[in-house]
This record gives structure tokens, C-alpha cells and sequence, in this order.
């Protein structure tokens, strides 16, 4: 008997539409990688060419995993920027240039599958949820320092999001009074102080006295070249002014996850980006007692802090299996 369309319909695909990168992988039922393809983002590219690229970045996903359009089961995309969930509408993203981009009704119409968009910090911390540091958790909190600050969070395995759009932007959360002026137009937000941005200016100051010399010979006082890997070269190699302005960092970030703790309760809380997987353990050290110092004493002891185990792969995934979660295939 010939197979109806419905059933040859298995895979799934997660898309990390990043401020740098695009990638897309294909997995299969048990969340196996079958095929990917990875590219960079043209910010000044347009939204036409732009989604035709993401298209073409999934068809060649595809056909790595020699697997066609019609069998594609569902697809996730995590996106930054502000978003219109349930009408799956990539409202604005500064990086690339878009705005009000219909990329659920635009994916669906060429690739004949439900899509889902989320925030990709929330794809982020649902990969770990699935497959990952947060497996089984209760309440999962990611916090993932970049060039800002993301957050997410899974409680009783859904994603916690606002009517329309997604939430806790941690990065966002008062930590210094009177701080420095933050992008969204306040002042004083937890990623003035503590995103990997905000370190690399620190340290490029630093290497500019002469405190940092291992950096200063390594990345010079340029603020772009001022990589987490650098940060940590320079950590290993002795410049302990740079080792300071990232633990204060660090504990600029756990005093404001003792608040999330206080109001939130979560049992896991992860730690990811680039920097934190430079740097994990001292990161992982910092955010935890910081956030336990500044958490309820009852909470104290009710929680754990760890370092995403997924790597890039986490948003993907956490794309991918909250489509399948979405169209209802993980409950059959």
C-alpha cells in the first residue's frame, strides 16, 4: 500500500536566524542530525533577498540530509528581536533590517509544513530543556551573555511568553541605579554592565594602561577584536585585571538571577553564549554565589547553576522540538 502524504511527513527542522549567522538543520523523530548548512547574515541584503536565502539555506540543508520538502514534518525558528508569536511575524531586528517579516506564513507557503517562530534565546533554553543541562527541570532559566544579554524560560515544559511576544528580558532588569545609558532607552539595564560588549570595553581600557598586556599583544585596545576567546587567552595567561572585570561581570549577572530565583523558583539555571563557554567555570562560580547571596535564604539551596552543554546546536534544537511540541507530535 502506498504511503499517504501525512505519514512520509517525520523530520523536522530547526532554523537559528541569529544577528550573524543563519543555520539550519534537519533532524529526524528521535532528534538525530541528518543535514545542516550555516551562513552569514547581510544585514543590508533586504527582506526579499533575505528570506530567499533562509529558503535556500534550508533546501540545502535538505539535500544533505537527502530528505525532500514534502517530507518535512514542521519547522522552528528562533529570531532576536521582538516578535509577534502566534501571527509568527519577525516585527524588527535591527541587524538584519527587517521588519514586520510574515516568516511563519511565507515558510509555510513554500514548504507545505507548520512553522513556528520564538525568540532564540527561548529556543536557546528549550534545546537544554529537551536534550540538554535543564533536562526534566521543573522550571529551567537560561541567562545567555553576548553582545546583550538574552533570557529565557521553560516552566512545566512551556515556554513563558506575554500574550503576544516573548518575556524576561533579564538583560533588561535594573542593576546598576543611575548606570549607563542601555539601548531600550533607560539606563543602568544588567547588559550595560555585564554583556560581553560591556566587558570588552573594560578590558580594552585596561589594556590600554598597560594592565592587560597579554590582550593588549593579542587583540590590541580595539573593542571588535575583543572576542570571548581572547578574554580567556589573556585569563590563562596572567592578566588578572581582565580575570576581575569578568567575575565582576559575572556577579553583576547572579545578583540579578537572585532575583529571577526569588520570583520564579527554578530548580536549573543555565548559563550560555560564547563567553560562558569560554570561561565556564568561573562564570558558573560567580553567578552562583552571587545569586544565592542575594536569593530568599528558603531558595537558596533549591537550585542549581550550570553551563549549556549544546553549544551552537541548542537553539536549533530547541527550534526544532518546540515545533514538533507545537503540532502536538511529542504527545503521540
Amino acid at each position: 500500500m502506498a504511503k499517504t502524504k501525512q505519514s512520509t511527513r517525520q523530520y523536522w527542522l530547526g532554523f537559528d536566524l541569529g544577528g550573524t549567522k543563519m543555520f539550519a538543520v534537519v533532524f529526524d523523530g528521535q532528534f538525530q542530525v541528518l543535514g545542516k548548512r550555516r551562513c552569514k547574515t547581510k544585514g543590508n541584503e533586504g527582506v526579499e533577498a533575505g528570506v530567499g536565502r533562509m529558503i535556500a539555506t534550508i533546501d540545502e540543508a535538505l539535500a544533505e540530509a537527502k530528505v525532500t520538502r514534502e517530507e518535512l514534518a514542521g519547522i522552528g525558528v528562533g529570531c532576536p528581536g521582538p516578535l509577534d508569536l502566534d501571527r509568527g511575524i519577525l516585527l524588527d531586528s535591527p541587524n538584519l533590517g527587517w521588519h514586520n517579516v510574515p516568516l511563519k506564513r511565507q515558510l509555510q507557503a513554500v514548504f507545505g509544513c507548520p512553522c513556528f517562530i520564538l525568540n532564540d534565546v527561548d529556543s536557546g533554553i528549550y534545546g537544554e530543556y529537551r536534550f540538554g543541562a535543564a533536562r526534566k527541570a521543573h522550571c529551567a532559566v537560561g541567562v545567555f551573555p553576548g553582545t546583550g544579554i538574552g533570557g529565557g524560560c521553560v516552566y512545566e515544559g512551556r515556554v513563558l511568553r506575554g500574550r503576544t511576544g516573548s518575556a524576561f528580558e533579564v538583560g533588561h532588569m535594573l542593576a546598576v541605579p543611575d548606570g549607563p545609558p542601555c539601548g531600550c532607552g533607560r539606563s543602568g539595564c544588567l547588559e550595560t554592565v555585564a554583556s560581553r560588549l560591556a566587558i570588552a570595553a573594560a578590558a580594552a581600557a585596561a589594556a590600554y594602561r598597560g594592565d592587560a598586556p597579554n590582550l593588549l599583544a593579542e587583540a590590541g585596545t580595539d573593542v571588535a577584536n575583543i572576542r570571548s576567546g581572547s578574554l580567556a587567552r589573556a585569563i590563562a595567561a596572567g592578566d588578572t585585571v581582565v580575570e576581575q572585570i569578568v567575575r565582576r561581570a559575572a556577579s553583576q549577572i547572579g545578583r540579578v538571577v537572585g532575583d529571577v530565583v526569588n520570583l520564579v523558583a527554578p530548580d536549573i539555571v543555565v548559563l550560555g553564549g560564547g563567553l560562558v563557554e569560554a570561561i565556564p567555570k568561573l562564570f558558573v562560580e560567580e553567578v552562583a554565589k552571587a545569586a544565592r547571596d542575594r536569593a530568599m535564604p528558603v531558595y537558596r539551596k533549591t537550585f542549581a547553576v550550570r553551563a549549556a552543554e549544546l553549544g551552537d546546536d541548542a537553539a536549533v534544537l530547541g527550534a526544532a522540538a518546540w515545533a514538533e511540541h507545537q503540532s502536538g507530535a511529542d504527545k503521540r
